[in-house]
């Protein structure tokens, strides 16, 4: 395994198509906007998806989902105990090595040495802070989203003993018509260095992003719906970086051609390509 050695950035550019790309929980499931109208993907709705992808290509997850769950574990709590070591650190309380199990846990689980983790269990002394170095920004829309709404209903009633259609038959689907998001972040080799985050790890999280939702369909985001149209993929010189990760996010912009009112496609926007001197970029076609 080679240590990560050269900071990473990185962006992708998604393209959203009569989807529903993060619903908002608070707000009937309708996509996230900001106060202004842009289309908005929480970072935990990313790293998810990220973690999903890393869990259809082999690797161990610490943070699964209750629908995408490949080892039985019902909570965090057994899988943290699925692990001997970790398990007799946890009996250990305020006498464990927390390094020791930080130690653990990086190598055992790819999303913990890349996203870091919060290990504190109800009833244990014990608690466990990771630091991770891959950093992954909410996505934004380009420009302001529409979002159409309609009603749908259920051809049975879900309970028996109702004449005719029960007020449960009833329900509402969102989606944005059409929205380009960016989605940016960076990978910290000083951090890497304290969870053994290696170059090959960061290969992993560049393939998930580039497929990101490969295997993510649903009925709020059919098949082809959202996908990867570009990933930009940058790598420094040196630890630190040869410039700041904003100077290097701003160095691809991507704005509505003057002639379109309403885009409908990636198409209908201009993307620009900024070089900076002597920084490499790698750019890939998603899919």
């Amino acid at each position: 395994m080679n240590p990560l050695q050269n900071k990473i950035d990185f962006m992708a550019i998604i393209t959203v198509s009569n989807a529903n790309p993060n619903g908002d929980p608070l707000n009937n499931n309708i996509p996230r906007t900001t106060i202004d109208g842009f289309g908005e993907i929480s970072d935990v709705c990313l790293k998810r998806k990220i973690r999903n992808r890393l869990m259809d290509m082999g690797e161990n997850i610490f943070v699964q989902s209750d629908d995408k769950n490949n080892d039985g574990y019902a909570s965090l709590r057994e899988r943290a105990d699925s692990n001997q070591v970790l398990k007799e650190e946890q009996k250990k309380g305020k006498n464990a090595s927390k390094d020791a199990y930080a130690k653990i846990a990086c190598e055992e689980w790819i999303d913990v040495r890349s996203f870091g983790q919060v290990f504190a269990f109800k009833g244990s002394e014990l608690s466990v802070g990771v630091r991770g170095p891959v950093s992954i920004h909410p996505a934004f829309s380009v420009d302001t989203v529409d979002i159409s709404s309609i009603q749908i209903t259920k051809s049975v009633n879900s309970e028996s003993g109702a004449s005719g259609k029960a007020s449960d038959t009833m329900g509402m689907k969102h989606r944005v018509d059409f929205g380009v998001y960016i989605l940016k972040g960076s990978i910290n080799v000083q951090l890497a260095e304290k969870t053994n985050f290696t170059q090959e790890d960061a290969e992993k999280i560049k393939e998930a992003i580039r497929t990101l939702f490969v295997n993510d369909t649903s009925s709020a985001r059919p098949d082809g719906s959202m996908n990867v149209h570009k990933l930009y993929w940058w790598t420094h010189n040196n630890k630190i970086g040869q410039y700041s990760t904003k100077k290097v996010h701003d160095s691809i912009s991507i704005a509505k051609k003057a002639e379109v009112s309403i885009p409908k496609s990636i198409y209908d926007y201009d993307i620009t390509e900024n070089r900076l001197d002597g920084l490499k970029l790698d750019v890939y076609e998603g899919v």
